[in-house]
């Protein structure tokens, strides 16, 4: 895939009518979203119809199912992401007219111009935390604009206009686009070794990490995790006149959280604010949120400090993540049978894996946790399955599929069974038949279990499939 080389952001009224190529995808889809909102006559295509690319049509885009050069019709600027290759015919036509090609995080970095803009960066948590922060800013009144890489289950949207100054992004690191954006603002949940296949080292990710807080504005804020030490280091990152600030349970976080108890699917923390903070003299605050896991009790003060900093009152931000619902696929529950709850979960590195197993057993209150994973990439298969499996032996049975391609080629030799056969003692099973998976957890979950679908690809359509099997097995209707 590679890694893009970030540019200055083009002016809004100098775009032009913007054609998307892959305007289906959940990112593209909210940029074009926007982009209508404000008056761009925007069209794209996508390799297959969706209910995405019915809401588009019905807000005034024109879609196409399929690749064409004629589909560019007379556009003056193409939008394209890293998952697009170079072969596309579309990509391939714009070049030849000599049409600007901008990478959808350019072009969300356009429309970002003239607003207060909040990014937040992460190899694990972006899409949660985007989300906290996003839902405290609408309960407060602020109305922010917004794009998060995934769907906020209170409005059914992972994009909107908004009315308000702020502008919230999650930023992607996966291809070093996220050193498009130049924040107000900035949270950074973590800096571990992923997307390999880009950066090549972890030593590599470090730096565009670094790059990023370098790139927040004069005035601005870096809230960063102390529990990780990759985004604590960042502290030292900052240009002048930039505060950077930490939050977590370490000693010494400028936002310190204690008193972590979760149950069910009901997560409350308390939240410390050190001296350099705008919590100092407020004391002590207890924050309740729908969603389970220490995890997510560090993406919840990450929303909390941040929104604080940017002036929501402290009361309205408690308030906000008491509302938030979560985001699709982050811990969501698909449904319940025969006594069996079925949750979905994005995770797709190990170390996103261990946090969610670890919720799941705190929401399974005694139950056993099977897992269903299915790796996502063969490059991070290839990297990572000793650690995948190492996470995997948190639960209690697992069924892993086979790798789901994504972008990449398929490697020799690499399959999901790398991962299972890493899973320890011997607890896991290698199922390259997706079809026969809803059958074989349901004949491994017992009333009191919980199942949980693990991965970044189509692992999710098998949750309903699951549950209409539990309740064929309990003879429900």
């Amino acid at each position: 895939m590679g890694l893009i080389t970030p540019v200055d952001p083009v002016p809004v009224g100098d775009l032009g009518k913007v054609h998307f190529v892959g305007i289906g995808g959940a990112g593209m889809s909210g940029v074009a979203k926007i982009m209508l909102a404000r008056g761009i006559c925007v069209s794209g295509s996508d390799s297959a119809d969706s209910v995405l690319l019915g809401e588009l049509a019905a807000a005034g885009a024109r879609v196409h199912v399929g690749h064409a050069a004629e589909n560019l019709g007379d556009a003056d600027t193409v939008v394209a992401t890293s998952a697009i290759r170079p072969g596309n015919p579309e990509l391939v036509e714009a070049e030849r007219r000599g049409l600007r090609v901008l990478h959808r995080a350019a072009a969300l970095a356009s429309l970002m111009q003239g607003y207060q803009g909040v990014a937040v960066a992460g190899t694990h948590g972006k899409t949660t935390t985007t989300s906290m922060i996003t839902t405290v800013l609408l309960h407060s009144g602020a109305d922010p604009s917004y794009v998060i890489g995934g769907i906020l289950a209170e409005t059914g949207l992972g994009a909107a206009r908004g009315a308000g100054p702020a502008f919230v992004v999650e930023a992607d690191e996966s291809d070093g686009s996220f050193l498009m954006f130049a924040p107000d603002a900035a949270v950074v949940t973590s800096v571990e070794a992923d997307h390999l296949d880009n950066y090549g080292t972890l030593a590599a990710i470090e730096a565009a990490f670094a790059a990023f807080a370098r790139r927040i504005r004069p005035g601005g804020v870096l809230l960063a995790c102390a529990d990780n030490p990759g985004a604590r280091a960042l502290a030292s990152a900052v240009p002048a006149g930039v505060t950077a600030l930490t939050y977590g349970t370490a000693d010494g976080a400028s936002y310190q959280i204690a008193q972590i108890e979760t149950r069910g699917m009901q997560t409350a923390l308390t939240v410390t604010g050190g001296p350099d903070t705008v919590l100092a003299e407020a004391g002590p605050v207890r924050l309740k949120i729908a969603v389970p896991g220490r995890h997510n009790a560090l993406n919840a003060a990450a929303a909390f400090g941040l929104t604080v900093q940017l002036g929501v009152a402290v009361g309205d931000a408690i308030a906000g993540l008491a509302a938030y619902r979560g985001a699709r696929r982050r811990m969501e529950l698909t449904g319940e049978a025969d006594g069996v709850q079925v949750i979905d979960s994005y995770a797709h590195h190990p170390t996103e894996l261990a946090a969610d197993l670890a919720a799941a057993r705190e929401v399974a209150a005694g139950g056993r946790v099977i897992a269903i994973f299915q790796p996502h990439l063969f490059s991070r298969t290839r990297l990572f399955a000793a650690d995948f499996g190492a996470a995997l032996g948190d639960a209690d049975e697992v069924l892993v599929l086979d790798v789901y391609a994504a972008r990449e080629d398929p490697e020799p030799g690499v399959t999901g069974k790398l991962i299972s056969d890493a899973v320890p003692g011997g607890r896991a099973a290698f199922m390259p038949d997706r079809a026969a998976v809803p059958a074989a957890a349901a004949s491994l979950a017992k009333p009191g279990d919980l199942v949980l679908t693990m991965g970044a690809g189509d692992v999710t359509r098998l949750g309903p499939l699951i549950v209409a099997a539990l309740r064929d097995r309990a003879g429900e209707l």
